[in-house]
């Protein structure tokens, strides 16, 4: 059987005392170190969660910024090729994106805040054809704001496009610092450092990367030179953009950048989708056969008999002739459309004349009507021109023979009494076609009304280039925006008779071949030597260019869609009248690629 031993008090309380038991306490001692670690591998493990979710979050932005070749930032965007090279660079110089109000949903990456409140902003991916991939990209300010600005870098390539300009090169070279002015039709005889009378907001870069500028925006351009950058600018305050009826003031900045596998490619593609092709070909005679002008040689003390020996001294020389064309100053005053009878005696007998020699001719005609001319009364009646604002009265202009009203080509009833009055002197006088000049932007007042709104003023531009359509075989116009379908010759501006490249000889090479990627295919290169004005005239005796210059530039013009002569080779001697070879070069040349 089991005996029960008692224990000792002292056994007693050492067993089961308030001191416990030394296992207890043994294990109690090991425990801790297990609960620390248990908590902290709780907390490793917690921020490893964060961590991961953090990083995700992280990817997914960086995810959400890249877009097809595209890096978004708060300050701009940057796209590659397929190469990984960068060849577009924007900046954002107006304003810097909130990134957290952006977002993704399939190719449009969106953002509702700036830092200075909320926008409309937006970027698209497009992929039209497998070598080309494009992105729209739009920046609409919702708030009080003024402006919008992006900055272009040029990435260390070439840029072409853009517009006429008096200094021309070839790539594009702008020089100092220029402020975002409007980029509208000018008359850059008169104002140098204005852009011209063709221009269309497109860019080619020599890395195969074009940019379009929408129609629709209140388009501004600057540029440094210091920091080779072009500067984009949308606002409507100090221009004269004005936003559509019932539309709100504030700028948008949108526009279209496209990358291609080349420059060929790109180009292509964006031509076709942007600009219109030419209705037909203008005449071959203007391929074959030079044009013949009175002006540099006469100015406006042409007459009847000028003209007639001038007809004459071509035939009598041996020149052919596609038309002869009487410019400035075959009528009384300015804004008429008949002939000065003291200039003029027998204007029909004169063409009668012309015609059986195998002349055909055409006349110079301008959108004026000077205050003095017996037509501007009617025109005020009739209300056929540009107005002053919310008024009347006709706002009048300066141009460079004088003061007067310009026709509002806006308005119907403009458009049919100038066609009508044009479309009778063809009649009267067997009249082949006509010289549109002037037509810029410019030459409207500085605040104005027409008929029919123009929120982009170079819309009057070209509704006037639309008036030489019926003409258009033999018409040659001087201007051009969103004109290309208009199938006649587009003349660069006048040339001073010098050798630079500031409207010189220098300049004629860059200008039609930027005309051209603005595609404007029919480009007449002005008269050979220039104008021979006193104080822009290189040399040479007896008011003529130097002999030199104007050799080279009759045998340049050999190469050009066209020639045109005014001052004739038999001005100088023998040697340079013996040309003829050359103009049989050139219709051999025409006859081939033909």
């Amino acid at each position: 059987m089991y005996q029960i031993v008692p224990v000792a008090p002292g056994e007693q309380q050492m067993a089961g005392g308030p001191g416990g038991s030394p296992l207890k306490k043994k294990l109690s001692h090991e425990g801790r170190p297990l609960v620390m670690a248990s908590m902290l591998g709780c907390v490793l493990v917690l921020a490893a969660v964060v961590a991961w979710c953090y990083y995700s979050v992280s990817l997914r932005k960086a995810q959400l910024f890249k877009t097809a070749l595209l890096d978004l930032n708060k300050d701009g965007f940057i796209i590659h090729n397929q190469a990984g090279a960068v060849v577009f660079t924007m900046t954002f110089r107006s304003g810097t994106l909130d990134l957290d109000s952006c977002s993704k949903e399939g190719d449009i990456l969106s953002c509702t805040q700036s830092d200075s409140g909320k926008l409309n902003f937006f970027i698209q991916t497009v992929r039209p054809k497998d070598t080309v991939i494009c992105y729209r990209v739009r920046w609409e300010e919702l708030q009080n704001k003024h402006l919008v600005e992006h900055v272009m870098a040029y990435n260390d390539s070439h840029w072409y496009g853009g517009a006429e300009t008096a200094t021309q090169y070839w790539p594009i070279r702008f020089q100092g610092e220029e402020e975002p002015r409007p980029f509208i039709t000018s008359d850059v005889y008169s104002n140098r450092n204005a852009f011209g009378g063709i221009l269309e907001r497109y860019w080619l870069s020599s890395n195969a990367t074009a940019i379009k500028i929408n129609d629709s925006v209140p388009f501004h351009l600057g540029w440094s030179e210091k920091n080779r950058t072009l500067r984009f600018q949308a606002r409507y305050q100090d221009s004269p953009f004005r936003p559509l009826e019932g539309q709100q003031t504030f700028p948008e900045l949108s526009y279209r950048v496209c990358v291609g596998s080349d420059v060929t490619s790109i180009h292509k593609y964006m031509v076709r989708r942007y600009f219109t092709k030419p209705i037909k070909v203008p005449s071959a005679d203007l391929f074959k056969k030079p044009v013949w002008s009175t002006w540099a040689i006469h100015k406006t003390a042409v007459t009847q008999e000028k003209l007639l020996r001038y007809a004459a001294d071509i035939t009598r020389h041996g020149f052919n002739c596609s038309h002869l064309e009487l410019d400035d100053r075959y009528t009384a005053d300015y804004g008429e459309f008949d002939f000065d009878p003291q200039k003029f005696p027998n204007a029909s007998g004169m063409f009668d004349k012309l015609r059986e020699g195998g002349f055909q001719v055409t006349l110079w005609t301008h959108p004026f009507i000077n205050y003095d001319s017996i037509n501007f009364g009617a025109a005020v009646e009739k209300g056929l021109f540009v107005r002053e604002p919310g008024g009347e009265l006709p706002a009048l202009v300066r141009w460079w023979n004088g003061i007067g009203g310009i026709l509002d080509f806006t308005n119907p009833d403009a458009r049919e009494w100038y066609s009508s009055n044009l479309n009778m002197l063809k009649s009267r006088y067997g009249v082949t076609s006509f010289k549109f000049d002037a037509g810029e932007t410019s030459y409207l007042p500085r605040q104005f009304s027409t008929l029919g709104p123009l929120s982009n003023p170079s819309t009057f531009t070209r509704r006037y280039t639309e008036m030489a359509i019926p003409f258009m075989e033999h018409a040659e116009l001087r201007v051009g925006y969103q004109s290309q379908n208009i199938s006649c010759f587009f003349r660069i501006i006048d040339r001073d008779s010098v050798w630079g490249y500031e409207l010189g000889l220098k300049s004629i090479i860059p200008t039609v071949l930027t005309i051209g990627i603005l595609g404007y295919q029919f480009v007449l290169p002005d008269m050979i030597g220039g104008n021979a004005y006193p104080n822009h005239t290189a040399g040479g005796l007896n008011g003529l260019p130097d002999r030199e210059l104007y050799i080279r530039w009759l045998e340049l013009s050999a190469f050009m869609p066209a020639m045109q002569f005014s001052i004739p080779p038999w001005a100088y001697d023998n040697e340079v009248s013996q040309i003829k070879q050359v103009m049989n070069f050139r219709c051999r040349k025409v006859f081939y690629s033909v």
